[in-house]
């Protein structure tokens, strides 16, 4: 492509993420959904037709920024408790899944070769948390489930990639079991090892850099530095962002000022909020090229192999939720975390949240053209039966995700507004009680003290009426907080426009009103857009 076309196509992406996240939030459909078809339908469209993504862009450039910012922002505690079954999970599931989806491929399709087939098993294999952790988060799905799927999706995709690789080198060299063995242990402990060095180095510089700016630039180069080196060395690039993101996650508020924090958690919001867009995007123009690749193949052999493909991917894990946990359990009765099982309900979500994305299409992709300089005949079919999973996957499930949450009455989000009415309760008891220590050592002035206890005592007040459900109460609460919130945003506003008279007038400089600006903007409460 020319630069002029590739800089066209870059904007027409940009303006499909914009209209697609738009169109979901009024359709009430999950946007990873609708970013898919949108992308599926702008490869339709002249210049981008002739997008032609490489793995190594979606690997090496969109994988370890998300990697690195889940493990960053999951919580060590709630991943700890639950390390059992997120290890069942993302280590023995996706293997399960991966070789019986390769005994299927090798039924349809056995002149592949079973190498062949393992490889596109661990394409496959792994599910992509993004869009179910989004519709469960939506409709307020239990924190354990949520728990679960997050800390599954951060190691699954490194189980993948390693089986994958060795899958992947058997297709030209036959690979023993000793020899495959050691390089299992090599890609683990070497991305391990990396990955702590990297997060060890970064937190001693970290403490010695002053300037924030200079921070926010480490925190963006540090999933690549993990990831890149140890995926060029030949290790796990999954497993060392993971590692450095759990690590400096943990650390992160004694090494970092509240204000380069803050700033900190925007942009990386907001980065992963468009390198997710805009890989579904992707996704569905790289979907537009597969389906073409097997345009003139035997319709009834693609139709039949790839339903028992999607069909396999799906029950695997819904029978691995539904009847291994329950046999664990008859096996071992009186275990470890029998009181904390799942129930059965919270297991067939956790089933059903099978999605698949970008990663699993871009593996597939990898897939090497040729084998011993002939060409790879069965690789298109192959890449065919991933965009068939990923696709089928993404929109039957995804879009009936929140039907299965409601139908299995998980959906509703108590224990989220309980916890928040808790930790509410908790910091305006210690900020009343702070006041009034400080007012009676005479190093606050009663009118001063007076003001900040009004604030916390509607703090309590609401919180109190949250945990001890009293609708009266907290109606009568709520009323009284949006009406501080409505007076609060019309300050600000008043703000704003008195420091925009004085810039416009010439009394202050445009470096002085941004400063102002933004000390505005942190302290106004959250609910507003904002004024120019």
């Amino acid at each position: 492509m020319s630069d002029d076309l590739l800089i066209l196509a870059a904007v027409l992406i940009g303006v499909t993420v914009f209209a697609g996240r738009l169109l979901a939030g009024r359709l009430g459909i999950p946007e990873a959904i609708v970013l898919v078809a949108l992308g599926a339908a702008a490869g339709f469209v002249p210049g981008l037709s002739d997008v032609r993504l490489s793995p190594d862009v979606i690997l090496l450039v969109f994988l370890p920024p998300l990697i690195y910012s889940a493990a960053f922002f999951s919580s060590p505690r709630d991943i700890r408790a639950e390390a059992r079954p997120i290890i069942a999970l993302a280590v023995v599931m996706t293997l399960v899944t991966a070789f019986a989806i390769a005994g299927v491929v090798w039924l349809v399709l056995p002149e592949t070769g079973w190498p062949a087939a393992i490889a596109l098993g661990a394409a496959v294999a792994p599910t992509d948390a993004v869009a179910s952790a989004a519709v469960l988060k939506r409709v307020g799905a239990p924190k354990r489930v949520v728990t679960l799927l997050e800390g599954e999706s951060l190691i699954n995709d490194g189980v993948a990639l390693t089986l994958f690789s060795l899958a992947v080198a058997a297709m030209s060299t036959p690979l023993t079991v000793a020899a495959g063995t050691v390089e299992l242990a090599k890609v683990v402990v070497g991305g391990v090892v990396w990955g702590a060095g990297v997060a060890v180095g970064t937190a001693w510089f970290r403490r010695r850099l002053r300037d924030p700016n200079s921070q926010l630039v480490l925190s963006l180069m540090v999933p690549f530095v993990a990831y890149i080196p140890a995926d060029i060395a030949g290790f796990s690039g999954v497993l060392a962002a993971v590692v450095a993101g759990f690590y400096l996650g943990t650390r992160v508020e004694g090494m970092l000022p509240a204000k380069v924090r803050v700033t900190g958690q925007t942009v990386w919001r907001g980065l992963v909020m468009v390198l997710e867009s805009v890989l579904f995007v992707l996704l569905g123009l790289q979907l537009h090229a597969v389906f073409e690749a097997v345009a003139g193949l035997s319709w009834v052999r693609l139709a039949l192999g790839g339903a028992a493909v999607l069909g396999t991917a799906v029950a695997v894990r819904l029978a691995w939720e539904m009847l291994v946990p329950p046999l664990v359990r008859r096996v071992r009765p009186g275990g470890a975390d029998a009181a904390g099982a799942l129930a059965p309900r919270e297991r067939f979500v956790i089933g059903w949240c099978g999605m698949r994305g970008a990663i699993s299409l871009a593996i597939a992709l990898s897939l090497p053209q040729t084998l011993d300089g002939d060409y790879f005949v069965d690789r298109n079919v192959l890449l065919y039966f991933a965009a068939v999973v990923v696709l089928g996957t993404l929109v039957g499930q995804g879009a009936t995700l929140p039907l299965v949450l409601r139908w299995t009455g998980l959906a509703g989000g108590e224990d989220t507004r309980r916890e928040y009415a808790v930790a509410e309760e908790a910091m305006g008891r210690a900020a009343l009680s702070r006041l009034d220590e400080l007012t009676a050592q005479g190093r606050v002035d009663e009118r001063a003290a007076e003001r900040h206890r009004q604030v916390h005592k509607v703090q309590v007040r609401q919180a109190r009426a949250v945990l001890g459900e009293d609708e009266q109460a907290r109606s009568r609460v709520s009323r009284h907080v949006r009406g501080d919130l409505f007076l609060r945003h019309e300050l600000a506003r008043a703000q704003r426009e008195a420091l925009n008279r004085l810039y416009r007038d010439g009394a202050i400089g445009h470096e002085t009103l941004q400063a102002v600006r933004r000390q505005i903007d942190l302290r106004e409460p959250p609910g507003h857009t904002g004024g120019a």
